[in-house]
């Protein structure tokens, strides 16, 4: 273990850290995407059962994910005090994703219940410590979208893996369908999570934190709840990230029942994670030059505008998806990870001035929560629509129930994006704002 290094981050750091994140975003994706339709189509449940399951499976993270917070910020080891949490959580999570991506025989509902509750419990041991760790890193109001940009590219690439492995299996192969890309990316996962996550903890330098966190957990959450800039940032991601979430678990859908294309399916979704990708450092250069939220309300308005388009295509028309995936997918690498997190590090600083303290593990606790929870509120509200327009996994719908479909996923979301937009206009913490901050830390410090 290294200690914290001045100025810039290297590069190297920067991958050694980021890289943890690849097989996190590799399980998660087919969670959202995948498992909704293979549990409703293949195991056989009916596509409300499946929205109130991911639904009710969050109910513990109210719970947990700030206690993991509170014991995060107060852990003290040789090995620091987020490595230890990161650590736990790598078996849970493997076991999690291998029951959920690999069901036995005769699996149904309570199954999937246990599995995702048990794998959000995983995901909090390992994100909270891991996002709060990542925001001790730098003081520097750029520097922070620097490394949350190289985290969200490592978490898209995770993502394009989870697609371009079963894609190759379908090109090479002719092996498709859900229940084969389930069994495909559960055991890559199961090979590359310990493997990335021991390279971050070996490799990532500690964070020196001058001010660590003395402050009980309840009134911790009370000094937060009266962070205006930090309810205005999270109030725009939940409301934007909502609107996405609807949209992913609707991929399939769409593209298998309204466009016809089922088997095809994988490579939209590997497209749109290419431009994901190629976009982060897009949107972290943007940020640079015109501030964080100003490129987080354009990203939001760039979806908005081009998501409606999907109601245009039907039956056949699965390559003219393709430019649309690609602008949506260009657009939600803007608002998925990089600057949000890095807003979020910068909200942190003005706590830290306001409380004296550093509760930064507690920050990401509250996110963690919400960020869980809005994939799946996103769920439930597509799978609720779904039932609600009386369309049905696994059989032929008609006109009525496809364009109930066609309206959930293409039209429904843009309506959470351009509220986002408007709750993030006039976001309190510019960069010269943030310069006032670090320097009255500064000063206190001194």
């Amino acid at each position: 273990m290294t200690s914290q290094p001045q100025g810039r981050l290297s590069n190297r750091v920067l991958f050694y850290y980021s890289l943890a994140d690849l097989p996190v975003a590799m399980s998660i994706f087919p969670v959202i995407v995948f498992i909704p339709r293979f549990y409703s189509n293949d195991v056989g449940l009916a596509v409300a059962t499946v929205g109130t399951i991911m639904l009710v499976s969050r109910i513990f993270d109210v719970f947990t994910d700030p206690l993991m917070g509170y014991l995060s910020d107060h852990t003290r080891s040789r090995w620091g005090r987020r490595r230890p949490w990161i650590a736990l959580s790598v078996p849970l999570m493997m076991v999690s994703i291998y029951q959920l991506f690999l069901p036995p025989e005769g699996a149904g509902g309570a199954h999937l219940l246990i599995w995702s509750m048990l794998l959000s419990i995983g995901t909090t041991l390992m994100l909270i410590p891991y996002y709060a760790w990542g925001a001790e890193l730098s003081p520097d109001y750029g520097e922070r979208s620097r490394i949350t940009g190289a985290r969200s590219m490592a978490g898209v690439m995770g993502s394009f893996v989870a697609q371009a492995v079963p894609a190759a299996a379908l090109l090479l192969f002719g092996i498709g369908g859900s229940a084969a890309v389930l069994e495909i990316v559960g055991y890559t996962m199961l090979i590359l999570m310990p493997l990335c996550v021991a390279v971050t903890l070996a490799g990532t330098p500690d964070a020196q934190v001058p001010v660590r966190s003395n402050v009980p957990v309840m009134k911790g959450l009370v000094l937060m709840a009266r962070n205006r800039p930090f309810l205005q940032l999270v109030a725009a991601f939940t409301v934007g990230s909502i609107g996405l979430n609807i949209t992913t678990p609707l991929y399939l859908f769409f593209i298998a029942d309204v466009l016809d294309a089922e088997a095809q399916a994988i490579f939209m979704l590997a497209f749109f994670y290419i431009a994901n990708l190629a976009s982060v450092p897009v949107w972290v250069a943007l940020s640079h030059r015109v501030g964080k939220h100003r490129a987080y309300m354009s990203a939001f308005v760039v979806i908005a505008c081009a998501h409606p388009f999907y109601m245009l295509l039907g039956p056949g028309d699965f390559w003219y998806m393709l430019p649309i995936t690609l602008v949506t997918g260009f657009a939600a690498g803007g608002f998925g990870a990089a600057l949000p997190n890095s807003m979020k590090a910068d909200v942190i600083d003005l706590d830290t001035l306001q409380s004296g303290e550093n509760r930064a593990a507690l920050f990401f606790s509250s996110w963690s929560f919400v960020q869980k929870l809005v994939a799946s509120l996103g769920t439930a509200i597509a799978m609720f629509g779904l039932a609600l327009v009386g369309f049905k996994s696994g059989v032929d719908n008609g006109p009525d129930e496809l364009f109930g479909l066609r309206l959930l996923f293409s039209t429904l979301p843009s309506i959470f994006f351009l509220t986002a937009t408007a709750i993030m206009w006039r976001y309190p913490i510019t960069e010269a704002r943030h310069a006032e901050i670090r320097a009255a830390l500064a000063a206190r410090a001194a």
